[in-house]
């Protein structure tokens, strides 16, 4: 569910599930078991994740998890949770490209990155978990707050509305939009030319410290409220 590449020190980490990328709990095990092994990797000096040409990530599978038990819904729970970590506090400069559509969850990961490219065209992005009936996990959330302003985070995620790259909504979500053809090579490039800063690292941890704190208690303190009840009208409806 992970293509992985490396480009001279840059492991470029490739969602691949289709049709749509949608995340399920072996979308989730598979990017925490990558973002480890790429941390693990002493060649590997910075971070590109991308998805499909035309789709980044649709976000949780809403038709997967319902068929989930008790027990695996507690498990994707404390999943997101672990892979929003995992990403949000890699140690090494992160760049994703956001190859086409992000919705919810989708949108999460990529607000996890250090810098967020995006391709130009007609792509929708949106932090729809109201709309989708799904709220945010506390890692998620915690990304969220720590990534938008109040005002920014209070207009996507209340409303649900979905605009595209270019949109003045973008402002805060994307830092550069790119050709889709030249993408993957822009943010590597860019991805490179963060590792060149001797002190990207350092800083990365201070600007970083109180949000991967959080995000380390939720997943050892397992602090997610959701656990008592994960939506069970909606989401196994019988």
């Amino acid at each position: 569910m992970i293509e992985r590449s490396d480009r001279d020190g840059v492991c470029v980490l490739a969602l691949a599930r289709p049709p749509v990328n949608a995340i399920d709990l072996g979308l989730v095990e598979a990017l925490c078991a990558a973002l480890s092994d790429a941390e693990a990797d002493a060649g590997c000096r910075a971070l590109v994740l991308t998805g499909a040409e035309g789709v980044f990530s649709a976000g949780i599978d809403t038709r997967r998890i319902p068929a989930y038990d008790a027990a695996q819904r507690a498990e994707m729970l404390r999943g997101l949770n672990r892979m929003v970590l995992a990403l949000y506090a890699f140690p090494h400069p992160t760049v994703v490209a956001v190859s086409g559509h992000a919705l919810g969850g989708g949108l999460v990961i990529a607000l996890c990155g250090d810098v967020r490219l995006a391709a130009r065209g007609a792509f929708r992005l949106g932090l729809i978990e109201a709309s989708a009936g799904v709220p945010f996990p506390a890692g998620p959330l915690a990304v969220v707050r720590a990534e938008l302003s109040p005002e920014r985070a209070r207009r996507l995620t209340l409303t649900s509305v979905v605009f595209e790259p270019e949109d003045p909504l973008s402002d805060g979500v994307i830092d550069r939009v790119v050709p889709a053809e030249t993408l993957r090579d822009a943010a590597i490039a860019e991805a490179r030319a963060l590792a060149q800063q001797p002190a990207f690292a350092a800083v990365k941890r201070q600007l970083r410290a109180d949000t991967v704190a959080r995000l380390r208690h939720i997943v050892s303190a397992d602090d997610e409220p959701m656990l008592a009840s994960w939506l069970p009208r909606s989401l196994t409806q019988d």
